[in-house]
């Protein structure tokens, strides 16, 4: 993780004293989870600066735990824990509690990301990160309104197709179907919805994310790997459709 290099006043620039302010009779509460205790100290010192209560946990068995506690109005929750991981983490919170939830995820995590979106988290923070990006970021979703947002299906299907969000399993015909990171997503993100037409450059600022540079053939390349393996044949498609010269849908069916 960067280490700051300005004192957290100047961090804060980015509009992070804009948020709620501290009261220190009713403290915002951020349960840190990371696997990494220097990770977790940092973050910490940040936040209680800020007049926050923070409570830490450095696996998937116990954030549950102290969520259930500690009940947190923030969790800022790293992906890859031991335990379970944090995308498990994040589903057990959503059937109990309702808080803002910050992501930590590598770079290489893009469908770990869009997935942990998909099942209930506010934010995402790519590592290495600074923690005054960090603590601007958390003042960013204590400003937020929280209203009831649109569910997105856990488990998606279309005809024989069957997609499980949480645990990234894709059958067809009751038969699993072993799919790489980058097909998995360019089929998450399709199947949010069923129907409606996604062009080349929103599927690749999804899937290979907005800092991608090279051209769409290698979206074309991808796509064509994962009709294969669904035996989905292109001229007469059961589930991805091509719309010559704009992008891909996802047939809708039965979600």
């Amino acid at each position: 993780m960067d280490r700051p290099s300005a004192p957290l006043d100047d961090a804060r620039g980015a509009g992070a004293g804009e948020g709620r302010m501290a009261d220190p009779s009713n403290p915002i509460r951020v349960l840190v989870v990371d696997d990494e205790p220097p990770i977790r100290m940092v973050v910490r010192g940040f936040l209680e600066r800020e007049g926050m209560k923070v409570e830490e946990a450095a696996d998937g068995p116990g954030a549950v735990a102290a969520a259930r506690t500690f009940a947190p109005d923030v969790v800022v929750l790293d992906i890859m824990l031991p335990g379970f991981d944090g995308l498990e983490v994040l589903r057990q919170i959503r059937t109990t509690a309702d808080p803002y939830v910050l992501l930590l995820t590598a770079r290489s995590q893009e469908v770990d990301r869009i997935v942990g979106l998909t099942v209930g988290a506010d934010d995402y923070l790519t590592k290495p990160f600074s923690p005054g990006e960090l603590v601007a970021r958390v003042h960013a979703l204590l400003r937020r309104r929280r209203t009831a947002a649109p569910q997105v299906a856990a488990v998606f299907r279309t005809g024989d197709l069957v997609v499980d969000r949480p645990r990234r399993s894709v059958m067809v015909e009751g038969t699993p179907v072993d799919l790489t990171t980058l097909e998995f997503g360019i089929l998450e993100v399709l199947g949010r919805d069923p129907g409606v037409v996604l062009t080349r450059q929103q599927l690749l600022d999804a899937v290979w994310g907005i800092d991608f540079v090279g051209d769409d053939h290698v979206l074309e390349v991808h796509v064509g790997n994962l009709r294969r393996k669904l035996g989905d044949d292109p001229a007469s498609p059961r589930y991805i459709e091509t719309i010559r010269g704009v992008g891909y849908r996802l047939r809708a069916g039965e979600r």
